[in-house]
């Protein structure tokens, strides 16, 4: 076993570089672009829906009350003309600009947690001076998991396109695969 304490500097050092991966990837690949459609008449869109001045969180849109109101005429009608839609209504920025501050401070934690599990798991199944490819192969997979795995929910239950959940499950293979590497490396002797 290796205690997660040895391997403190392979968690912030994978966590860096998946964040700086996941930077790259979205700004200057830009496969991602394809991830959101427009709505047509976007601005009578956004004219309509701030004149209900709905408060930030997630929305669903018709919202029955319960599993038998399911079955209510009325709620069916209405599923039956449209839209429907799940929706995440956010704040506007003060600044008129997006800020992304929060998002991007919160991700990077999400990766240092990652790399928590990922040196959690290889450290009880690897001892020191285990091979670069066994240290690879137990923190990639968990890193991949993390960061992949619970993503073909949102296709299954919600609807959310397949491309868009293939696409970022595809970022966590490089992820877990940089995170399997950064262990691999530096994985104590």
């Amino acid at each position: 076993m290796v205690p997660i304490t040895s391997l403190v500097i392979p968690i912030v050092l994978a966590a860096f570089l998946v964040f700086l991966a996941s930077s790259l990837i979205h700004m200057v690949l830009g496969y991602h672009r394809a991830d959101y459609n427009k709505v047509p008449k976007e601005d009578e869109v956004q004219a309509a829906l701030r004149t209900f001045n709905i408060p930030p969180n997630d929305y669903l849109v018709p919202r029955p009350g319960s599993a038998s109101a399911m079955k209510d005429p009325a709620f069916l009608e209405k599923y039956k003309k449209g839209p429907v839609l799940m929706m995440t209504v956010m704040p506007p920025s003060p600044t008129g600009t997006p800020a992304m501050g929060a998002q991007l401070s919160q991700w990077f934690a999400y990766c240092v947690v990652v790399g928590v599990f990922a040196a959690y798991i290889a450290g009880r199944a690897l001892g020191p001076g285990a091979p670069y490819l066994k240290v690879f192969q137990f923190a990639g997979a968990a890193a991949f998991i993390a960061y992949s795995m619970a993503l073909p929910q949102y296709s299954i239950w919600y609807h959310r396109s397949w491309a868009t959940t293939l696409r970022s499950m595809f970022d966590g293979l490089v992820y877990g695969a940089l995170t399997g590497g950064v262990f691999g490396w530096l994985w104590p002797r």
